[in-house]
């Protein structure tokens, strides 16, 4: 009988210790990774295997470098949220919209690690550089099916209504490899750029064919020029798995939002209204169509509007991509930020360089268009920048 009573009480004493050690599985809402529902079972097959290329750790037998940033796209977006600053990539050589001026030195972007018998590129001296660390991928199928429409029709470069908001699209030049939208606006020759920090990628596509080109050192046939070497080879990766990252990238679902019903949020969402963070951080858009049923005409809440935005002096970084001026950043989407610290180490590093280590700190770098939206905030009472806050945590 006592033996049978130490066991049982070993087995209470184990469950118990596993429980402090275990933490708790993450609810839906908690969670960054994971695939929007809707898919059929055709289009889940395919989300799986992109997200094997995603986890892929490319090595110089499967075509890593010679020079490279990362050895996999996991690496940089942890649980598919932001980055760190230890892994942020380093842009140089370009301050306005005339194109890079050390293409020959290594431009746009530093590769700072090499396979053996290699050397990594270090910064040219003398040029401007900038820090980027990586974004969030989660939702940004809805953002690839919005259309070139509703972009524009949000902006204003003239400030026309008067709220000290001008707003506008980055018109880029796009690779020919690339298919144009059917709802694509064109002007002098370029189209409208929506991923990206400064809103220079045209699409999905786009985005991951240079990450893996830039970040990786991986040629593909979308993109066939060696990093180091500065000439054609032969593809590493397939078109096959191209296609299935750009289709798991695309149906990561959308964050959502958390503790909803709670009254400080409730108030810390009316204060965000009143102070008119919502002139940029739109809380709702909506997508076109969409070949993917479950991205088609769709309305979400992302709090951006995809444009540019003068930010100021504190954020002028002195580089820039397209027509972008090197103060003007595209509206950082707010869903997903209070899942922020989960892949960034268990703290924040916010704003393009993770040089905010708080929402509050994220806040007061605003300037520019966002100054006067940063004084109302510093003019509120304490315990309505707590529930401002608290609001921001919930998205």
């Amino acid at each position: 009988m006592n033996k049978i009573f130490f066991i049982l009480l070993l087995s209470i004493i184990f469950i118990i210790s596993c429980k402090k050690i275990i933490p708790p599985i993450p609810t839906d809402a908690e969670a960054l990774e994971g695939p929007i529902t809707g898919l059929t079972s055709e289009e889940h097959q395919q989300f799986l295997k992109g997200d094997a290329v995603f986890g892929e750790i490319f090595t110089t037998a499967t075509g890593l470098g010679p020079i490279f940033v990362s050895n996999s796209c996991a690496s940089c977006h942890s649980i598919d949220g932001k980055g760190h600053p230890s892994n942020a990539l380093i842009r140089f050589g370009q301050t306005d919209e005339l194109g890079n001026l050390f293409l020959n030195q290594g431009g746009p972007q530093i590769q700072n690690k090499a396979i053996p018998g290699y050397s990594p590129e270090i910064l040219p001296s003398n040029t401007s550089f900038t820090k980027l660390i990586a974004p969030a991928i989660v939702g940004l199928g809805y953002f690839h099916f919005v259309t070139d429409a509703t972009i524009l029709a949000q902006s204003d470069p003239d400030d026309l209504d008067g709220d000290g908001v001008s707003g506008r699209p980055n018109w880029i030049t796009i690779p020919s490899y690339l298919t144009v939208r059917n709802d694509a606006i064109l002007m002098n020759g370029k189209y409208i750029g929506r991923f990206g920090k400064k809103a220079s990628v045209y699409d999905l596509r786009h985005q991951i064919v240079n990450a893996l080109n830039q970040d990786i050192g991986i040629t593909s046939t979308f993109h066939p020029i060696d990093l180091f070497s500065n000439q054609e080879t032969d593809p590493e990766i397939s078109n096959q798995k191209i296609n299935d990252l750009t289709f798991y990238i695309s149906t990561l679902k959308a964050p959502s939002q958390r503790n909803k019903a709670d009254s400080k949020v409730i108030r810390g969402e009316e204060i965000f209204n009143q102070i008119q963070c919502i002139s940029c951080h739109k809380p709702t858009l909506q997508t076109g169509y969409s070949p993917i049923k479950a991205l088609s005409n769709i309305e979400f809440h992302p709090y951006t509007d995809l444009l540019l935005h003068d930010m100021g002096y504190n954020l002028d970084d002195n580089y820039t991509e397209g027509i972008a001026y090197t103060s003007e950043w595209r509206t950082a989407p707010l869903w997903g930020l209070g899942l922020a610290k989960k892949s960034q180490g268990g703290q924040y590093f916010l704003l393009h360089d993770g040089r905010a280590h708080s929402i509050e700190e994220a806040i007061l770098f605003h300037g520019g268009e966002a100054y006067t939206r940063k004084m109302m905030y510093k003019a509120l009472a304490d315990e309505d920048k707590k529930a401002l806050i608290q609001f921001l945590e919930s998205l």
